[in-house]
Formats: structure tokens, sequence, C-alpha cells
């Protein structure tokens, strides 16, 4: 049973003078395994925000359908499993992050005991354990982000969807919240998360979707995208002339004692090894240099374009 299933989604918004119909969803196909971590990829505007927002039945979709551990995802019972991070949380000023997390708990039907306990863990978890009783006002961005993903957290759901959440976060903050999710993955829950910080995706992503103007137009696990995305070959080579290695290849660098050849055609490989073992020179390393998770998003976004 996968955790997230959707099917043929679309969904379009009207103008405020209901002349013109926007397509925002033009027929979303995506599917999130339990226990891994998604990243939901594109650029502004692309439909991340929309799509979010319908599994969570904040809005509905004109068609299509949407399923959470096998249940339509608007079925009562889905909501006690579900967490949500928004892209731009905002919540009471005049609460304290404790008070913010105890009202959350609430929502949840939690004992004051369950409260009290995942309100002190959850804080000490998101790194602001001893900021109990600082308003929300006097919090920064970053500071709401961890607060925000603290809530999402209170109800200890199985499925966690987040919203940019790597958003206002500087890079000690970014990495902590890496290592969190991953700690969550650990822990059986499912995260989807959207973001355009691609570096910080490809740390931590299982598989990825990538969705340009309401469609999807890539979807896998990440290492088979990055196994299908070799750029080239780099060949370290020592112990060879360089004027008799430029008659072999002759697209290569020095590097101190060592000569480093890029091989961008597969079938060049075997043939330029044999050439430089039978002058003599040795072979330090063969390495398939891939494509990032950035490069492989620039590449699917620039086909969709065109295509």
């Amino acid at each position: 049973m996968k955790a997230l299933e959707i099917k043929a989604l679309k969904k379009s918004f009207r103008s405020n003078f209901l002349i013109k119909t926007y397509r925002i969803l033009k027929g979303i196909n995506l599917n999130a395994e339990k226990g891994e971590i998604y990243g939901f990829l594109g650029p502004n505007g692309a439909g991340k925000t929309t799509t979010i927002k319908c599994i969570l039945g904040l809005i509905t979709p004109d068609s299509g359908e949407i399923l959470i551990n096998g249940s339509p995802a608007v079925s009562p019972k889905i909501r006690n499993i579900l967490g949500f991070l928004p892209e731009n949380p905002y919540f009471y000023d005049y609460l304290t992050g404790e008070e913010l997390l105890r009202f959350s708990g609430m929502l949840f039907s939690l004992s004051r005991a369950e409260i009290r306990d995942r309100t002190r863990k959850l804080l000490k978890r998101v790194g602001l354990e001893g900021k109990e009783g600082l308003l929300l006002k006097k919090f920064s961005k970053g500071m709401i982000q961890r607060i925000g993903l603290a809530q999402a957290l209170i109800g200890d759901p199985d499925f966690l969807i987040l919203d940019e959440p790597f958003s206002g976060l500087d890079p000690i903050g970014r990495k902590e919240l890496r290592d969190i999710i991953l700690a969550l993955k650990d822990e059986g829950k499912t995260i989807f998360f959207s973001s355009h910080i691609l570096q910080d995706a490809e740390m931590i992503v299982d598989r990825v979707g990538i969705i340009l103007d309401g469609r999807i137009i890539r979807e896998g696990k990440l290492h088979e995208l990055i196994s299908h995305g070799v750029q080239y070959h780099e060949v370290v080579c020592t112990h060879i002339d360089e004027k008799v290695l430029a008659g072999i290849h002759p697209a290569f660098i020095r590097k101190d004692d060592r000569i480093v050849l890029r091989i961008r055609l597969p079938g060049e490989i075997d043939t330029v090894i044999g050439s430089i073992l039978r002058e003599g020179g040795s072979i330090e390393s063969v390495t398939p240099v891939k494509m990032t998770l950035e490069e492989i998003f620039l590449k699917e976004l620039q086909e969709g374009k065109c295509g």
C-alpha cells in the first residue's frame, strides 16, 4: 500500500470577475511509498502549493483522486495521521511557543500529561529549548519555521507534509532540519515536502517529482535519476608522456604528478585505458561524474519548456 497516490488531479481557478479560468493542475499523477522522503520540486507558480492544499483538503480539486494509505485524503481518519507545515506559517503573536504547542495538542484530544511531555520533547528537538516563554511575535523567521515544525509533529503524525520547510533558515538551521527529517524517516514516518533549495533536497530525498506548468514532467527514485545522468568519466593516470597521451586522448589536464582525462563517450573508456596501459602508463582511478539534482532539475525544466 502506498502512502500517497494522486491520480489525474486537476484544479482550476477563476479570475476575480469570473471572466477567465486559469488551469493550475492539469492531470497530476504521483506516488510516494511508505517510510520514504519525497521531494516535490518545481519553479514558482508550477502548482506545488496547490497540490499540497488539495492533499490536505484545504481546496477541492475539479477532478482526480487522492489516496493516503489507501483511503481518500478527505476521510476523517486520515486527518489524525497528518502533520502540516505551511510555507509561511502564521500564529497568534501573543502566544508563547509552549502555549502554541499545548493548544495544538488539545486539537488532537491529547491528555494533559501527553501534551506536557510532547511539548518539552518537541521544543528540544527543533532547537527551541529555553524559549518556552518567549512570545511568538518576538520570534525570528527561522524560529517561526521551527515552532511550525513542532506544531506539525505534536500529533505524532505518520505522514508529514512540509511546504518549503527550509525557507528562512540559515545554513546551520537547514542542517538541523535535514537531520530532523532523516530521524523522522528512521522512525517510519513518510515525509512529503516541496522545496526550491535543491542542495538540501538532494541530501535527504528518496524519490523526487518535478512539476512544471501543472504537469509532472519527471518522477522517480533519486538514485535512478542520478545514475542515468552520468556526464562523463574521469580517468586519472600517471607515468605517461603528455605527447604520447595527446595522441590517445587530447582532452586532459595535469594536476601535480597526475593527469586527468574527461571521457564523455562511454564507448571510448576501454579503448583509452587500454592504450594508456600499453604505453606503460598507470591508471589510478576511473570515476563516473554524475549530474546533481539541480542539474537534472534544470535539464528537465528546459526540456519541458521546449517540449
